[in-house]
């Protein structure tokens, strides 16, 4: 597992990972090698990332046949959706003026340009023609960042999924000396007590001792009685000094 400080990272699921993802089993092995992995990110990687689509991906989604149209809303139900902004029709627009995007699909200009111009870490994809091609994700880089933008890191699901997975093992081969002798601290520390009773009566005993050589020991809990009336008063005061 990869930990995170703060949020975690967004990433934008773009139509044919969605596709991918509920489409019946195949029996060529390229097209059952890219379902798996698209499986893997859906139900491995859910607790690690917010997911997130825009109106494109929805519209997107409902073409085609019913049956599989159904499975496709069935997923999106439950995702965030980005809203469309002006800023994202104005940088989808350069994408295609420079043939970052070709002008037959502007609506591949709209994945990148709103998943970027909300900030989103990560755009995930298995269109290799026009997003996660390695001649055009380096041109729609540029266009993102002459536009004041971020480039948003363009993948295949298994491209992101590597890199975390990579992440992971630097995680797990790090060592820091002080953190390992306090994780072996906290651990002997923890073996003495049977439940959390025993610990706490362990602690005021430390806490008795600290009183007895002459430490301060203090407490700052107020009562939930107690911060009510000192809510109201400072409202009082508030409206007298209003009033006056």
């Amino acid at each position: 597992m990869v930990y995170y400080i703060g949020s975690k990272p967004r990433v934008y699921l773009e139509t044919t990972v969605i596709s991918y993802l509920v489409a019946r089993p195949s029996n060529n092995v390229k097209v059952a090698s890219w379902q798996q992995i698209t499986q893997q990110l859906w139900e491995d990687y859910t607790d690690e990332f917010t997911f997130v689509v825009s109106p494109v991906v929805l519209t997107e989604a409902i073409q085609g046949d019913a049956n599989v149209v159904q499975r496709r809303r069935d997923v999106l139900s439950n995702l965030t959706v980005l809203e469309v902004l002006p800023e994202a029709d104005i940088l989808a627009q350069k994408m295609l003026d420079v043939g970052a995007v070709p002008q037959s699909s502007r609506s591949d200009a709209q994945h990148i340009a709103i998943a970027t111009t909300h900030g989103v870490e990560y755009l995930v994809s298995w269109n290799q023609k026009h997003i996660v091609n390695e001649n055009k994700r380096e041109h729609i880089n540029q266009v993102c960042r002459e536009a004041g933008f971020s480039p948003i890191t363009i993948y295949t699901p298994a491209e992101l999924m590597r890199e975390f997975q990579m992440k992971e093992k630097e995680f797990e081969n790090y060592t820091d000396p002080i953190l390992e002798e306090c994780y072996r601290i906290k651990e002997e520390f923890n073996a003495q007590f049977n439940s959390l009773e025993e610990l706490s009566a362990h602690l005021r005993k430390v806490q008795e001792e600290c009183k007895q050589q002459g430490m301060k020991v203090v407490s700052y809990y107020v009562p939930p009685s107690e911060r009510k009336k000192r809510l109201s008063s400072t409202d009082d005061k508030i409206l007298d000094t209003t009033s006056q």
